[in-house]
């Protein structure tokens, strides 16, 4: 898409949701024009004379009526009738494609069963996030994905309290690898975090109180926003990722080296300085384009960081660039007590710490170590590793956690703290003050969490995974009644609910089979008493974006009737036609007076493009 991207290529999460229409044989006369609802399918069938009684639900347990999306996002997407009546039901398998569920399973076969959920000869998949389930109890239906976009609508409403019910309880177990019952939703999430296990019984009124702050906030939130695209920047090379700066410029990293643009109020654009990188930072065939980059003294010095290779994420050290004079300053490594280490993943001690003229430090993260590194000389003199000229790096804090830890991303607040996402799907708080325990650790749901961040404030927390978002508020009222975060205390057992934010059905099916979230993140604020106002999240070709405000409010829409945790489907998506590497909001001082945000620059491999959040006229 050029630069004349039109606000016709901004999907909106409700489009072709209600786009139903009969495809049973048989009927006479002219073919009708497509009905609104499930219901009005319903009420056709009914005109149509097919034999079912309205008054209870069919003699066949489980029984549903079965419907199919087609058309993708055309103007001719729809809903089409697959089966009038039909059943559905939860089984135990080995394989989502066994074929005979009564079949003897081979002694020699000591996998673990899991549910997988059926619907007539049509549909088998096994019970996972994957499916993407949405209810819609109002209209006794639910929509869901299983090498398509399927519906099922229910003959009463017990029918379908019975269906998630049912479905829920198969989740649970092939998560965790155990029933769902209380004493195992205790062991999983623990004492003090009730409300994960229970929502309907959860105690909100946390999210309300923080939800208050957004409207204090000097720019006043617009009722109807769009997106509108202003610049669209051709990149030099493959784009392997972005560097977002608060002041003159931002960067794109490609295989070659660092293309500069300028910052505006409107998004980046207008090429600058390249800077290729140097022999010496193409270190022989060890050398692969850098996947991590960090600008730090006052975005002056850029550090960059190269995964090991062979598959592998983990860094041995870093390379520092002055951004000024384009020249490699120093390549560091990472050791500690004389034993050369590697890091997963590094970040700035805090979120307006890059803008510091004089930091030195920075965090690391690995799969079992938290620390900060300090690049100043120890005692003043450079340390050097058996056989290596290199400088290392002081390991000036952190601890290295025995086993279990399995630390995947971090992010840190505005004072320091830090949070860190797990491979299990945990995520720990720690307070600027230690790194060898969590203040707070928050259960994971079951999928790993492979980005995190954080607000300015610490109060509110966004973990990717691969089919959700979850968004935890970290506030809590201690035994003396103050308000505090889960970085400065223990919550114990007063502990709010997170919300999930998810692609719909349709959405998640035409993002891809392998598409999955990446790099959730709020909007970019580092001064005291603001509130970020978006989160951005990328999958495949889609930028999504979530209104902050219309999540935390309880009386969305998106959370009547809702069992489980809350979920939210309410966000607009930005379609590009190539593979989004990165989406990110510009720094809050980058937001003009018709806009209630900063600029969402956007960076596939060949372009960067900047689009604004303003009213539409």
């Amino acid at each position: 898409m050029g630069a004349n991207h039109s606000q016709q290529d901004l999907l909106d999460s409700s489009d072709s949701e209600d786009l139903y229409e009969d495809a049973s044989e048989g009927s006479a006369g002219p073919k009708p024009s497509s009905p609104s609802s499930l219901d009005d399918v319903e009420a056709k069938l009914k005109a149509l004379k097919l034999k079912y009684s309205s008054s209870s639900s069919p003699p066949l347990n489980n029984a549903v009526k079965l419907y199919l999306h087609v058309g993708g996002n055309t103007p001719k997407a729809k809903w089409v009738t697959s089966d009038k009546l039909t059943s559905y039901s939860f089984v135990k398998a080995l394989s989502d494609t066994d074929q005979d569920d009564d079949e003897e399973e081979d002694d020699e076969i000591t996998e673990q069963p899991f549910w997988v959920f059926k619907v007539g000869s049509k549909i088998r998949c096994k019970v996972g996030p994957e499916m993407g389930l949405k209810n819609f109890p109002d209209q006794r239906r639910v929509d869901f994905v299983a090498r398509g976009v399927w519906a099922l609508k229910f003959f009463s409403d017990q029918d379908q309290i019975d269906f998630i019910d049912s479905f829920q309880k198969c989740l649970f177990e092939n998560t965790h690898g155990v029933e769902a019952t209380e004493a195992n939703k205790l062991k999983i999430y623990g004492k003090d975090f009730v409300a994960w296990a229970n929502p309907e019984a959860a105690d909100d009124s946390m999210w309300e109180d923080a939800g208050d702050d957004f409207t204090k906030s000097p720019t006043p939130v617009r009722s109807t926003q769009d997106l509108t695209e202003e610049f669209e920047e051709a990149s030099n090379g493959g784009i392997q990722s972005l560097a977002l700066g608060a002041l003159d410029n931002s960067f794109l990293v490609n295989d070659d080296g660092i293309q500069v643009v300028k910052n505006f109020a409107h998004g980046i654009h207008g090429k600058g300085a390249f800077v290729k990188f140097s022999d010496g930072y193409q270190n022989g065939s060890s050398y692969s384009t850098p996947k991590k980059t960090l600008l730090m003294k006052a975005e002056t010095n850029m550090l960059l960081m190269s995964p090991m290779g062979g598959g592998k994420l983990h860094s041995t050290g870093v390379h520092q660039l002055d951004i000024e004079t384009g020249k490699m300053v120093s390549e560091w490594v990472f050791g500690k007590d004389g034993t050369e280490i590697t890091m997963r993943d590094i970040t700035n001690d805090s979120k307006g710490s890059q803008l510091d003229p004089s930091g030195s430090t920075f965090l690391g993260l690995d799969d079992n170590r938290l620390c900060r590194w300090d690049m100043r000389d120890r005692n003043g003199m450079v340390q050097n590793l058996a056989e290596s000229n290199n400088p290392v790096l002081n390991w000036a804090q952190g601890h290295q956690f025995s086993r279990g830890t399995n630390f995947q991303c971090f992010a840190t607040t505005g004072d320091g703290s830090i949070v860190v996402g797990s491979l299990d799907g945990k995520i720990r708080l720690y307070s600027v003050n230690t790194m060898r325990q969590a203040k707070t650790a928050f259960p994971g749901l079951g999928s790993p969490v492979t980005h995190v961040d954080v607000t300015f404030d610490g109060k509110w927390i966004v973990g990717t995974t691969d089919t959700y978002l979850i968004l935890i508020c970290s506030l809590f009222t201690d035994k003396d009644g103050r308000t505090k975060t889960g970085f400065s205390g223990r919550m114990g057992n007063r502990i709010a609910a997170p919300r999930l934010l998810k692609l719909t059905p349709l959405d998640s099916h035409l993002a891809g089979a392998n598409n999955k979230f990446r790099n959730a993140q709020f909007s970019w604020v580092t001064e005291n008493g603001k509130q970020e106002r978006h989160i951005v999240a990328t999958v495949g070709k889609f930028s999504v974006i979530w209104n902050f405000q219309q999540v935390k409010d309880g009386s969305h829409e998106c959370y009547r009737n809702q069992q489980g945790l809350k979920s939210c489907y309410c966000y607009k998506i930005v379609l590009r036609d190539d593979s989004i590497i990165d989406s990110r909001f510009m720094h809050d001082k980058f937001a003009v007076t018709d806009s209630p945000e900063a600029p969402l620059v956007i960076a596939t491999p060949m372009k960067v493009s900047s689009f604004s959040l303003s009213s539409k006229r």
